[in-house]
């Protein structure tokens, strides 16, 4: 029988503040939030939901790629997914359980090392710890046992294999150039192979040093490496064929390719059709059978043996190199040279070896053995840190129930050391620069695991990290350390600066009283709020709690908004109860005074002089509020460019009536106005034709455009999604469909073709049982499925 599996490697690297854990905004992602967020509606969420179309370009089916794939996704991504969208991570699992329905038991979901590390390159505690944090994080999403693992970079060597073994994976996949020799199971003789002649069509079986063996599949090179660099994902048809001429002769044989997922839908746009209208193929052809790896192997257990090359990967060409030295392997920024990854690599290796004493000394008197104990920290990070699953940790691992400062302590110091892990994270070496993004997320992680060994063991390792990092160059700067000092360690966060984002920010928030933001809880003793105007007065006393270590600090505070960015404050972790009702007294009695420079005077003698200001806030907040601060400015301006507008239209029509050009300042004046209607139409207006029709007219008289066409897009798809939600309501009628029809077709008139994405699921789920409401309802239908490309035919979707 011929076999085919196809493998997608999802994962991206972690994009969260390490202070914070959470995603920031990050422009380069627009119109979304955050790179995260970008990929998971062009490629994760769509491969739940891919279409098949007909021959006119229609959908007339929607699959669930997982279910006919083999996949991981990485350990970090699950944990964003979860809160960002647990909708498609539900689908993602019901894939897995119908594929075990499907292959007696075998799910087409692999498990992965947890944090992304290139494990030949780590030390022999953390290659175990990232399996089991793997395994375990695999289980608790899946509801079962892994079978199979992916490892970072498809990154090997004898001692990580004797891991995963002894830890009890069974397979892991690796690239054709991985192995070394092979032999015949019962045989003495070896053949040496290459990544042209190893057969990837069977499986392998590794025996290890330590008694144990993995069975390891080499995936198909050349077809791989197309569907990632050669457009072949450009035609479903395409890619089957090719899938399937990697088949000989002989018989059992698996036909399978790995590559990053991502290819199918974001490196790849549509890339998710083409696998889904590719599989559709395959599973119609009656010499070919889809299977994962876990049933091939319980029909086909391997008949030979392999031994694979020590140090190697799927990514570089030189085994490892990639993440330690300057191998020639890179993003191809001409000029630049990556000398600075051997002494990066270095300074954290230099910094973990640091770390392990400080953690082995520290926790001897709270953990029964802290090894284990970090192993099964997972389990409690699994279960959001709730205190539940902290009670449970503490009763498996400690010799007693901990105080207070004891639980923090313990805390701290399991926090430095999934710190110390995420620091080696592949991707801080994967590019060209030392001070890219990348590169700055691990240098957060080890900036953040030095600052938990200064609070657990009074030991600053900050100074001679910093030196060491003078000492690894940079193409960009001086050396690493001067990026490190300009980029990373601003970013540090301790509850003092909690607190002051806390304070700024409770000028604004609604219900500031209990404020949960990013991993951090604030809790009012006191809290009182002032309003003249446009001047705001904040007064209180809080808790500020870390979710992550429990700790906490009390703060007396008091903020002040004076218009504009114009916010000073100021905090206090010593004022007595007495001496803030005090303050509290004088500070109200002079902002009811109107009397500002008295409420700053007085904010000064009871504080000092060291206030903090709207720049101090997290990334996120501090633009939310400076959007809202812009925002009253722009309704004002908004108002006055209209007046602009609509005192100048008719002399406008008449110059341009009369052949002479019209001044740019009143077509910018023209482009504001229908932008700005445009934004209301499609936001909590009611929809109307002949609205949309006007702003239309006046695009095309005055030759203007949408200002930003994604985000206008974006809007639009958004909108009919909501509108088209009221389908199942009684009260939508067929005038109702008909308007969202004539909107659409003015849109697409203009030239605008917005992402039905999100639509057409709803609409396609709708269609099998749509109630029959008369023939007007029906036409409507019909050409909403035509505008949105959704066959609506009844035996299309039976």
């Amino acid at each position: 029988m011929r076999y085919l599996c196809i493998h997608g490697h999802f994962y991206q690297p972690p994009r969260e503040n390490a202070w914070l854990e959470t995603v920031e905004l990050q422009d380069s992602a627009a119109p979304f939030h955050d790179w995260n967020e970008r990929i998971n509606f062009e490629c994760y969420a769509r491969n739940a939901r891919a279409r098949i179309q007909d021959d006119a370009d229609y959908i007339k089916r929607i699959v669930n790629n997982y279910e006919r794939i083999s996949f991981n996704f990485g350990p970090t991504l699950l944990t964003w997914m979860e809160e960002a969208d647990p909708a498609t991570l539900a689908e993602i699992v019901a894939a897995d359980e119908r594929s075990r329905e499907r292959y007696n038991g075998h799910g087409n979901a692999l498990a992965q090392a947890h944090s992304h590390l290139i494990l030949p390159l780590a030390n022999e505690r953390d290659k175990h710890t990232q399996i089991r944090w793997g395994l375990a994080d695999f289980e608790h999403h899946y509801g079962r046992p892994a079978e199979g693992m992916w490892l970072a970079e498809t990154a090997a060597d004898t001692a990580t294999l004797e891991a995963l073994a002894a830890n009890e994976v069974a397979f892991t996949i690796l690239a054709p150039r991985q192995a070394k020799r092979i032999r015949k199971i019962g045989e003495d003789r070896w053949h040496s192979v290459h990544e042209h002649s190893i057969d990837t069509r069977r499986a392998y079986r590794c025996k290890l040093p330590n008694g144990r063996h993995i069975d390891l599949f080499f995936y198909h090179g050349d077809v791989s490496k197309a569907v990632a660099f050669e457009k072949l994902l450009n035609s479903g048809q395409a890619f089957k064929n090719r899938l399937t001429g990697i088949f000989h002769d002989h018989h059992p044989q698996l036909a399978h390719i790995a590559t990053d997922g991502e290819s199918y839908g974001h490196h790849h746009r549509y890339g998710e059709m083409a696998l889904a209208d590719a599989l559709d193929r395959v599973e119609q052809d009656p010499g070919v059978e889809l299977i994962n790896y876990g049933r091939f192997l319980e029909l086909h257990p391997p008949e030979y043996e392999v031994e694979i090359h020590d140090n190697s990967s799927w990514s570089c060409v030189h085994g490892v190199e990639r993440w330690r030295s300057n191998c020639g392997c890179n993003a191809g920024r001409a000029g630049w040279n990556q000398t600075w990854r051997g002494p990066l690599r270095d300074t954290l290796n230099w910094l973990r070896d640091q770390l392990i004493p400080i953690f082995e000394v520290e926790a001897e008197d709270l953990l029964r053995d802290p090894w284990e104990a970090r192993d099964r920290f997972i389990h409690f990070l699994l279960e959001k840190r709730s205190p539940e699953a902290l009670q449970q940790f503490i009763s498996r691992n400690c010799y007693r129930e901990l105080e207070k400062d004891e639980r923090i302590q313990m805390l701290r110091l399991l926090e430095m050391q999934r710190n110390a892990m995420y620091m080696f994270t592949s991707c801080g070496w994967f590019f060209d620069e030392v001070s890219g993004l990348e590169t700055n997320q691990i240098l957060q992680y080890a900036n953040r695991a030095i600052y938990y060994a200064r609070q657990v063991s009074g030991v600053d390792l900050h100074p001679e990290f910093v030196e060491r990092l003078e000492k690894t160059p940079s193409n960009a700067y001086a050396n690493a350390a001067e990026s490190y000092l300009k980029y990373v360690a601003p970013a540090r966060v301790d509850l003092t600066r909690v607190g002051m984002h806390y304070a700024v920010s409770s000028l604004f928030e609604p219900h500031p009283q209990h404020y949960e933001f990013f991993n951090y809880v604030a809790d009012n003793e006191v809290f009182e709020r002032r309003v003249a105007g446009l001047q705001r007065l904040v007064i209180g006393r809080t808790t500020v709690r870390s979710k992550v270590t429990t700790s906490e600090k009390h703060f007396s505070f008091v903020a002040l908004y004076l218009g504009q960015q114009n916010i000073i404050g100021n905090i206090s972790i010593a004022m007595s109860s007495t001496v803030f009702s005090e303050m509290k007294r004088r500070v109200t009695k002079a902002f009811e005074s109107t009397n500002l420079g008295e409420v700053i005077a007085v904010m000064n003698e009871y504080f000092g002089s060291n206030a903090f200001t709207i720049w101090h806030l997290f990334q996120d907040e501090k633009r939310k509020i400076l959007r809202e601060i812009t925002n009253q400015s722009m309704d004002r301006a908004a108002i006055y460019v209209r007046e602009i507008y609509n005192d100048n239209y008719q002399l406008m029509l008449g110059m341009q009536q009369s052949g002479i050009p019209v001044p740019m300042d009143w077509r910018n004046a023209v482009q504001f106005v229908v932008n700005a209607d445009l934004i209301q139409l499609f936001g909590t207006q009611k929809l109307s034709v002949s609205r949309m029709q006007n702003i239309q007219l006046e695009m095309d008289r005055w030759n203007v455009g949408i200002t930003d066409t994604e985000a206008f897009k974006l809007r639009v798809s958004e909108r009919v999604f909501r509108e088209v939600q009221r389908l199942r309501d009684d009260d939508f009628r067929a005038k109702d469909l008909r308007r969202v029809n004539d909107i659409l077709t003015i849109v697409r008139n203009m030239g605008h073709e917005p992402d039905f994405w999100k639509t057409q699921n709803f609409f396609y789920e709708y269609l099998r049982d749509a109630p029959e409401r008369g023939t007007d309802w029906t036409l409507e239908m019909q050409r909403f499925g035509d505008l949105i490309r959704v066959r609506t035919e009844e035996e299309v979707m039976a």
